[in-house]
Formats: structure tokens, sequence, C-alpha cells
């Protein structure tokens, strides 16, 4: 008991209450395996075929005692202290009363059986039951004598079975015996390996203190990037979206001043493109004018083209009109302002200060964490002063004392119970001698019967041979008679012994129905209720019973669990965590971070923003610019008119005119290719930058004000409300840490309930001394013995009469029945009483046997 104290106390000291509240990033410990004992017993018996002969006899045992386990009669018979009723006897009858008919029998067979032999022997002594020596001859004389000696020696073949069997389990049993010295010394190795293992274990459990602790000092090492980087990722929903916007805004603002450097070069290239564009026209089209003022185009055949092309001269001339259009100069001007100052370098600031967090609060939380190292110091020092105050290592020896003494006395002993064994054995042998001594006269008398008898003989001619045979085969029957009765003794004896210990014992042992009696509330004292936890703990209220505490350790489950020890002592006055679980808190509680440092938009920012509101690129007459950008840079399009004047010029004769119209053509289309393409390509350009500067200008003022406003909301979260965000993660991490030895005093409790002195040895000596010594080793073997050698010696009395019967055929007789027919070789011996005459031969002496 003082053992089991020593594991409790170390238990009550590992154990503590449990934090509420856990780590959303929760660390699962790598605790190893507790060390465990190599429990070296092996419970398998392996009988070999005579595990047959078992099988025969239980199932033999269930025809005779059919009846279920009397639980309710053993507890009352229990509970009275065997002061029995006239009922309870009448029920004991009705349950053994397959038993008290067979025992009944075999003691009626110990009581007539020799009185039967006295009286035939006295019969024989009087010429009667065989004993005279004179043989009735009949006609199915050689039929009877073999149906006798077949019948003989089929009945010789069944007890030689018999006690072939009973020999073979009178040896098993002695080297059963001789087996368990190996088991008895595994079972203590394993007892010895339980102790010895037992302060290992736990001194495993003291140390693995360390991995949880060193989890928790890596992480308050890590302070900053655990504990601000949670504070980071919950400010930083709010944070990082603002300097998001800041800088997206940074990003418009750049794209601004290109669009409106885009807008203002594109503006002068149109400006100029337009002049020149205009100029060129405006003198291809004087000289297409002059060409057509020529002689030639007075000629009928070219009149109707020249026409034609005349008229449609006024379409060489520009449409869009870049002139009119206002400049963007002064909101160039005004945004180039605003970059002077770089919005992205102070976002950037603001970045790298919010980031900067984990460091804060690294810097921040020094004197704390050192505090709260020297918690976790202190834990882990009155952990080891505690197990070194427990007397575990003097209790194991008090125990391991005790166990060698128990083993030295089963030592020295052990000779003692072979001795014994060597008697029953002997006893047992001479047993089956006596049977094996009737049956070599059997044998005997007919091997010598059958070789010796001749059919030719008459009976008072018999040969040596024949005659020996049947003096053989009645000193069977007279050794029959002598042993027959204390062979029987034996086998009743047994039977009723052996029987009973297999259906009281053995069979509600291994379906546990024994238990059930054991663990009967009030069953051997009237003062406890659960007789274990009374005898174990002196507190029977306690349900601690036989069954479940011999399951458990037929589980292998460690001696907390299986004995309950839960029950019986009050943990929680022992309990110590929690109070270094309260200073943890408290260490935790006191920090105190401050993040009012962080800036994440200065006023200059902020001032920056509001003045690219003003910059005035919601004043651009944006529909005047699309309108010209929409716009064709020539009424016509110039490369169709060149191709329809080329196609006119066909169409006229062949000549200089044709060829003057082509070449203006040709200039026409170079114009286009010189001027229109790069002017298109520029109002591309204007148009892209113009409609990106609409895009921005559309409710431009909201959208500075909105990204001010997320920005001052985000700094005033900084400000003022960082702090309930820094308390809730600040218990978040401290669960975390605190976690780390709730998983270590889980463990603990686990191990200890499950692994922490394993009780399956205990289970073992039980299944040892019951299970096996007692009904594999002991019982089967008694059972199968007194099967064997009562059913040869029940066969005896067969083996008598049909001995009886067939010595008359073999043994010499004094005289015989006269017989005729010699001449025909046939023997027929004819009735002595209707001739009245005696066999001529010398009349010898009778022989009884």
């Amino acid at each position: 008991m003082a053992f089991v104290l020593c594991l409790l106390l170390l238990l009550v000291q590992l154990g503590g209450s449990v934090s509420e509240g856990q780590s959303a990033h929760k660390t699962i410990l790598d605790l190893g395996y507790l060390p465990a004992g190599n429990y070296e017993t092996n419970l398998h018996v392996d009988s070999g075929p005579i595990e047959i002969l078992f099988r025969i006899v239980q199932a033999f045992l269930f025809v005779v005692q059919p009846n279920p386990f009397p639980e309710d009669l053993i507890r009352k018979a229990v509970q009275q202290r065997f002061e029995l009723t006239k009922t309870d006897y009448q029920k004991i009858a009705h349950y053994e009363i397959g038993f008290i008919v067979l025992a009944g029998l075999g003691l009626l067979f110990v009581v007539l059986l020799p009185l039967v032999g006295l009286c035939f022997c006295m019969c024989r002594c009087c010429n009667n039951c065989g004993g005279e020596m004179h043989q009735r001859q009949k006609k199915n004389g050689d039929c009877r004598r073999r149906g006798f000696a077949t019948s003989l020696f089929v009945v010789s073949l069944i007890m030689s079975i018999g006690v072939f069997c009973a020999f073979a389990t009178n040896q098993n049993l002695t080297t059963q015996v001789q087996g368990m010295r190996p088991l008895i010394k595994s079972n203590f190795k394993d007892l010895r390996t339980l102790l010895t293992d037992t302060p290992e274990q736990i001194d495993y459990l003291v140390s693995q203190f360390d991995t949880p602790k060193n989890q928790a000092l890596l992480d308050l090492d890590n302070i900053g990037p655990l504990l601000g980087g949670r504070v980071r990722d919950r400010l930083g929903k709010r944070v990082l979206p603002a300097l998001d916007a800041v800088l997206t805004m940074a990003g418009v603002i750049r794209e601004t001043r290109e669009a409106l450097e885009n807008v203002s070069a594109s503006m002068e290239i149109l400006q100029e493109g337009s002049n020149r564009l205009s100029a060129n026209l405006t003198n291809a089209k004087e000289n297409l004018n002059n060409t057509l003022n020529d002689a030639a185009c007075s000629e009928a055949q070219a009149a109707s083209t020249c026409n034609a092309v005349r008229n449609s001269l006024n379409q060489l001339s520009i449409n869009a009109n870049f002139s009119r259009l206002p400049p963007v100069t002064s909101q160039l001007a005004k945004v180039s302002e605003v970059l002077k100052i770089d919005l992205a370098s102070l976002v950037q600031k603001g970045y790298a200060a919010f980031n900067d967090t984990p460091n804060l609060v690294q810097n921040q939380t020094k004197n704390i964490v050192s505090d709260v190292k020297s918690v976790l110091d202190s834990i882990g020092t009155n952990i080891t002063v505690v197990v070194k105050t427990l007397p575990i290592q003097k209790t194991i020896t008090d125990f391991i004392i005790y166990l060698t003494q128990s083993e030295t006395y089963i030592e020295d002993h052990f000779a003692l119970v072979e001795q014994y064994d060597f008697y029953r054995w002997l006893s047992c042998l001479i047993a089956c001698c006596l049977l094996i001594l009737i049956l070599v006269f059997y044998y005997l008398g007919l091997l010598c019967g059958a070789c010796g008898y001749n059919k030719h003989k008459t009976p008072t001619n018999r040969g040596c041979v024949s005659n020996t045979g049947g003096n053989f085969l009645m000193a069977g029957v007279g050794f029959s008679f002598l042993f027959s009765w204390a062979l029987m003794i034996i086998v009743v004896s047994t039977f009723v012994l052996g029987g009973n210990v297999e259906k009281l014992v053995c069979e509600p042992f291994k379906d546990k129905t024994i238990f059930q009696v054991l663990d009967t509330p009030y069953l051997f004292s009237e003062q406890w209720k659960n007789y274990l936890s009374g005898l174990l703990f002196k507190n029977p209220d306690v349900n601690l019973t036989f069954e479940q505490v011999y399951s458990d350790c037929k589980k292998n489950k460690g001696i907390y669990t299986s004995l309950q020890l839960d029950k019986f002592y009050n943990i929680s006055k022992f309990l110590t965590i929690s109070q270094y679980t309260q200073d943890l808190t408290v260490q935790f509680e006191s920090i105190k971070i401050n993040l009012s440092n962080v800036v994440l938009l200065d006023e200059v920012g902020k001032e920056n923003l509001l003045n690219f509101s003003f910059s005035g690129i919601d004043g651009i007459d944006f529909a005047a610019y699309l309108a010209e950008v929409n716009k064709s840079i020539t009424k016509v399009d110039l490369l169709s008119f060149a191709n329809d004047l080329e196609a006119r010029a066909e169409q006229l004769p062949k000549g200089a005119l044709e060829n003057a119209l082509k070449g203006h053509a040709s200039n026409i289309r170079m114009i286009h290719r010189q001027r229109v393409i790069p002017m298109e390509q520029e109002m591309s350009t204007l148009n892209q930058s113009i409609r990106l500067l609409q895009k921005t200008a559309t409710e431009l003022t909201v959208k500075v004000s909105q990204v001010i406003t997320t920005v001052e909301g985000a700094q005033f979260l900084i400000n003022n409300n960082a702090s309930s965000i820094i308390i809730e993660e600040t218990k978040k991490y401290m669960n975390m840490i605190i976690d780390y030895f709730e998983q270590y005093i889980q463990w603990v409790k686990d191990s200890i309930a499950m692994d922490v002195a394993a009780c399956k040895p205990l289970a073992n000596i039980i299944d040892t001394a019951v299970e096996i010594f007692l009904c594999s080793y002991i019982t089967n073997s008694v059972n199968a013995f007194w099967f064997g050698l009562g059913g040869a010696t029940i066969f005896l009395v067969p083996a008598i009469i049909f001995a009886v019967k067939l010595s008359k055929y073999y043994r010499r007789m004094d005289s015989e029945d006269v017989y005729d027919d010699m001449e025909n070789g046939n023997y027929g011996y004819h009735k002595d009483h209707l001739y009245g005459l005696h066999n001529p031969v010398m009349t010898r002496a009778m022989e009884q046997w």
C-alpha cells in the first residue's frame, strides 16, 4: 500500500487545473513513450494430442452435470457460514445428482464385486459356476469359443486404451508439475520487473517535464514573433487595407501626372500636326485644281471625270480642331507639386512601423518573460524536491524483500511438492500396473489358448499350452476380483473431486461467473459491502470488484486504474500546479504593450492627399476632349480619296492628264502616311489619358476623404483599442504556454492510468494458479486419469464373464462326454447323461482355477 501511495502522491504533484481557452495554433508535444517492462510469462498451454482426451472428459462431465453454476446457492452457503437447511441440501443434491448417481454406482461396484467374487470362489469350490472340470459338449461349441475369445479380446483392447489413457495422464501430470518451476520463476521475474521498472517509469515521467518547459521557454524567447505577430495579424485586418489604400492612391497620383503629361504632349503634337496637315492638304488641293484646269479636261472624254474630281476637292480639309481645347497646364503643375512629396515612401514607413510590432512586443516584455521563466523553473524544482522526498525506493525495496522471501519459500518447498507428486505418481502407476497385470493374464490366456487349442483333441487330452492359456484367463479373473474394488475406490474419489473442481472452479473461472459470486455485496462480511476494497483499503463502500480488477490487469492497465486509487485519496487537496498556473496568469496579465509609436501616415501624407484632391483634374472639360478625339482627322479618308482619284484617272485616255492625276493620288497617300497616321496614334494616346483622368477625377474628393478616414480609423484602433486585442491575444498566448503543461499533465495521468505499474503480472499469477496449475495441469489430468482408469475397471466385469466362459474351452478337463462317428472324422460328442459313461482317462484332481 505504501507503494500505491507513492504513485498517488506523484500524480498529485503533477496534477493541476486546466486553464480555459485554447491556442489558435496548438502545438502537440512529443513526450515519447513510457519505458515498459517486458513480461515473459507465457500462459499458453499446449497439451498436445492428450488435449483430445481432455475435451472428451469435459463433454462427459457436461452430460453428467449439465446444470448451470449454482451462484445463488453458493452465495447463500457462504453468507450463512455453511449452516444449510434441509432445502439447501436438497438443492445441493439436485445439483450434484449426476455425481451422486455415478458415485453411488461406483460404491455399489466396490461393495458388490468383492462379494460376487467371494460367492463365485465358494461356488466353484463346490463344483458349480464352472468349477466342475467337465465340459458339456454342444453343437455350437466352436462358435461360442470364438465368440467368447473375440469378445474378451475386444474388451481387453478397450481396457488397454483406458489404461493407456490413465498412464499417459498420470505421466502428463508429473511432467506438468515438473514444468511448473520455470513458470513460477517467470511469474516472480515479472513481478520483480514490475517493481524495478516502476521507479524508472516515475523518473521518466518527471524527466519529461523538461519537454513542456523547454517548449514554453522557446515560445517565451520568441514572444515577439508569437504574441506580437498575433497582435499584428489581428490589427492588420484593419491597418493593412488602410495602408494599401494610401499606397494605391500614391500610384493613382503618379498615373495622373503621367496622364496629364501625355495629354499636354499630345495636344502640342496634334496642334502642330494639324497645322502641317492643313498646309499639305491646301497645297495638294491647289495642285490638283491646277491640273484639272488643263485643256485636256475640256475634251469630251475627260470632262465628266474632271468635273467629278473638281467637285470632291472640298473634302480635302481637316475635320478635328484641337486648338479650341483648354490646356491642362495648371492641373499638371498642381499634381507635380503634390508629387514633390513621396507619398509611397511615407506609406512604406507606416508599413515598417506596423510590421515592427513583434519587436516592440519583444522589447516591452523582457522583464515579464524573465519572471515567467523563473516561475517555470520553480515548478520543475518543486517537482524534483517532492519526488525525492517520496519513499518510493524504500517501498520498492520492501516489496522486493517480501518477493524474495516468497520466492525462496516456494523454491524450498517445491522439492516437497515434487516428492508428494512422486508418491502420487507411484500410486497411480501401481493402479495402472494392476490393470496391466490383469490384461497380461488375459492376453497371455488368449494367446496360449488360441495357439494351443486343437479341435481334434478331446477336452481331457488338451495340450499344455492350451491348458496354460485357460489358467492365465482364470488368474486374470482372480486378480480382477482381488483388485477391482480398490481401483474403483480410486476412480470414485478422483471422479468426485476432479469433476466438482472442473464444474465449480474451472468452468466458472473461464466465463467469470465465479467473480460474480465473489463480488456479491456482504458475502464474506456483514459489515463490508465490497470485500476487496475493505480488505485492501479498509473502505468497503467503494465499488471495487474482483472481476474489474482482474479484467483491468488482464488488459495490462496500470495499478492506479485497476485498484481505482482515485476513489481512496483526495487528489484535489494535493494539487500544486494550479497555483503555478495562477502565478503565470498574473505575470501575463501584467503585460502592457504600447503601440502609440506606430504611425501609419503622418500629417504631411494626409495633406498631400488633400492637395491631390484639390489639383483641379475634376475641372477638365473631358466632354470637349472626347468629342474631338472621337472625330476623324480629315473630312474624307485620304486613302479612299486617293484610290478613287486613281480609279477615275484610269477612265481617262492614256496621256499626261492620266499620269498627273495618278501622281496627285500618290501624293495624297504620302500625306496620309506622313501626317494622318502619326496624328491618329497620338489621338489614341490622348483618348486613353483623358479617359484615365476622367475615371480618376470621378468623386476624387470623396475617394481621398475615404482613404484618409480609413487611415485615421486604423490609427485610432492602434492608439486606443489595441489594448483589448492585446489582452485577447495575450490570453491566447498564455493558454498556449499553459497548454504545454496541460498536455504533459494529461499524458502523466494517462500514463499512470494505463502504463505505470501495469498489473498484468498480477493477473498472470491468478491465471497461473487457477487456470494453468489447478485446471489445465491438475484437474484435466486427474479427470482424464479417472476416466481412463474407470473405463478399464468397469470393463473388468464383462472381461470376467468372457474369461470364465472361455477358460472351459482351453483348460484340460478331468472328464468328458462320450463321442462317436470317429471313423468319419466327426467328433460328435454325445451327452454324458444319456450314456451314463465316464471317459476311460485317468481322473485327475479337480482344479478349481
